[in-house]
């Protein structure tokens, strides 16, 4: 691989200290969490504990106050060891991002403690069973009724669903109004008339759990507005490419994984008396996906670099999903290729890689959405 220069001492030593956790309080267990359908909450107040929740969040709301390469090497960390249950990247890297900049004084201070300490999970609703990237469709509505509003609507796909103890919904406050009439609204667990559906069973990422969200005639207070009315959606699409470089931080970190355990077990796994690794095709293909996963993460640590410049756009987040997501399931899938059918076998980390990674070109706008974002600003 090429030197990285994206990180600085600091950073590896965080790194370090984030694996060590990660090989001590996750890794043991995650298979049991697969079966359980989500992680052991504690996991959430011993990560808090050691800093590694919401990093970036301001010392005076009690985080550290660093830039988001620290929560980029969470993501990898968790990437590279197919730690998929762990939601943290959807808390720190996404949800908790919006308190932070489009919150008030009052929802930073009662809100983002917690939220660095792990007392409080977040997730962010927005997908609708009849809205997945297409944002502007989305039924929710949210009704001014005095100095409250009332939500009513549904939600699916919803990471962290089960877990969250604050919600931040994405509603219609003017239906008649477009994108400028989507605003986005504080939910706490426990409100009367919101209530979650079932643990969703998913093709992978088993041990995170991904619920539906149901909203009945809920009341909550003006107080519980992200932002302003109507700026919802304007919010979302400045928020959305650090989403979609998480994803793809987490793209290669488990392609350079699930490569690097390939390579080891190529030399040792033996077909018609001599190792795989002695194979021409074997090579070829080592060959060509080492080369694209290098080139890969070069360009992806620019990205990274340009997004801490507050340089990194829409159009670039855009690129970097579709190629590395792209990749991680073309590597995902040769490599079980070259495990044979052992590959196949669930208690090899190649068989839950392949499941979970098909998704990644799912969520965070479809990688068909990619291409129409990355074609529009080529002809416009």
């Amino acid at each position: 691989m090429i030197p990285r220069t994206v990180y600085e001492e600091e950073h590896e030593l965080f790194r370090g200290s984030v694996r060590k956790f990660l090989e001590t309080e996750a890794a043991p267990y995650h298979a049991q969490w697969e079966k359980d359908g989500q992680v052991d909450r504690a996991l959430w107040t011993k990560a808090g504990e050691q800093g590694f929740l919401s990093p970036s969040v301001a010392e005076e709301y009690g985080g550290v106050g660093v830039d988001f390469r620290y929560n980029a090497i969470v993501d990898e960390e968790c990437g590279r060891s197919g730690l998929t249950g762990i939601g943290w990247g959807l808390h720190s890297d996404i949800a908790v991002p919006y308190i932070e900049r489009y919150g008030s004084e009052a929802q930073k201070q009662k809100y983002l403690p917690k939220c660095v300490t792990g007392e409080i999970i977040m997730a962010i609703a927005m997908t609708e069973p009849a809205a997945g990237s297409d944002l502007q469709g989305i039924k929710t509505t949210a009704v001014k009724d005095g100095d409250d509003y009332i939500i009513n609507g549904s939600k699916t796909f919803i990471t962290n669903g089960q877990l969250a103890d604050l919600v931040i919904v994405v509603a219609k406050t003017d239906p008649s109004a477009g994108a400028k009439g989507i605003s986005l609204f504080l939910l706490e667990a426990g409100t009367p008339g919101f209530s979650k559906g079932t643990n969703l069973e998913k093709v992978g990422l088993k041990a995170q759990d991904t619920s539906e969200l149901f909203f009945q005639d809920v009341r909550v207070s003006k107080d519980q507005l992200l932002g302003e009315e109507g700026m919802g959606f304007i919010y979302m699409m400045q928020d959305l490419p650090q989403e979609r470089l998480n994803v793809s931080i987490l793209a290669i970190a488990c392609a350079e994984a699930i490569l690097e355990q390939t390579i080891a077990y190529v030399k040792e796994r033996n077909a018609f008396g001599k190792t795989v690794a002695t194979f021409q095709n074997t090579q070829f293909k080592l060959a060509e996906l080492e080369t694209q996963v290098s080139a890969a993460r070069v360009f992806l640590d620019r990205c990274l670099e340009l997004h801490i410049e507050h340089k990194f756009d829409s159009v670039m987040a855009a690129k970097a999903k579709l190629l590395t997501t792209d990749l991680q399931c073309k590597v995902v899938d040769e490599c079980l290729q070259l495990h044979g059918g052992y590959g196949f076998m669930w208690e090899y980390p190649v068989a839950r890689a392949f499941a979970d990674s098909r998704v990644q070109r799912i969520y965070a706008g479809t990688n068909e959405v990619m291409k129409l974002i990355i074609g529009r600003d080529l002809l416009k």
